[in-house]
């Protein structure tokens, strides 16, 4: 008898959880990845009096979330990165996660390799609009700056005038204001579309929710991490 009930229970958990599994198969990394960009967020917002002020967050039409980007080089340099971006909707909240990559050079002196997390703060909603056609370079395409920190507007850089999109930088833990002019973002079509289960997504499907149904838990989780910090 008991036999029979564990043949039930397994033919009952193929029926009801392959298709869901199936869905979303081979995209873990895009999960962990999503799940990074939360803890990245958590502590960025844990720590506001060296954090973004308030307000620049309370009007931010978006906001990328770049973990783990490599800078390397010996004189001639470069970086890498791979996150998600976020956009605001009409309602005040916010959109679900859409995969980015972040790569950009300089020249200049130096040496050694620096992993550190960005968050990039959009003010325009012109330079998310930008975004959506799939790449832009910051500086180029939308005025970036360093982003100010602490509680005032006034620290470090004007937030009324001038950039359309401010950095922050965390390394060894600490978050700090700093310009990645010149790199450019670009859409990650095929992160966002095995994240999804889906094909062909554009960000601005992602973004307005249109063809997407069924949504991985740790994409809502990332946004109920970011919602209270920024309304």
């Amino acid at each position: 008898m008991n036999r029979r009930r564990e043949i039930l229970m397994v033919f009952f958990c193929l029926v009801f959880f392959l298709p869901v599994t199936g869905v979303w198969a081979g995209n873990g990394k895009e999960i962990a990845k999503v799940e990074v960009c939360a803890d990245v967020i958590r502590q960025f917002v844990k720590i506001p009096d060296n954090a973004a002020p308030p307000i620049l967050l309370r009007n931010a039409q978006a906001i990328a979330i770049i973990p783990g980007i490599i800078k390397a080089g010996f004189i001639a340099g470069g970086r890498y990165g791979w996150g998600v971006v976020m956009a605001r909707q009409e309602d005040g909240s916010w959109s679900k996660p859409v995969f980015v990559t972040l790569a950009g050079g300089s020249f200049g002196f130096q040496a050694g390799v620096q992993s550190i997390d960005a968050i990039m703060v959009f003010k325009s909603r012109q330079s998310v609009e930008r975004l959506t056609r799939g790449k832009f370079t910051l500086g180029a395409d939308a005025a970036a700056a360093a982003g100010p920190v602490g509680r005032s507007m006034s620290a470090g850089t004007d937030i009324t005038l001038g950039a359309e999109v401010y950095t922050y930088s965390r390394s060894r833990g600490l978050f700090a204001g700093v310009s990645l002019a010149g790199s450019g973002l670009q859409i990650d079509y095929d992160a966002t579309d095995k994240f999804y289960g889906l094909s062909g997504l554009t960000a601005g499907d992602v973004f307005s929710g249109s063809r997407i149904s069924e949504v991985p838990p740790v994409a809502d989780h990332l946004i109920q991490i970011l919602t209270p910090y920024t309304k």
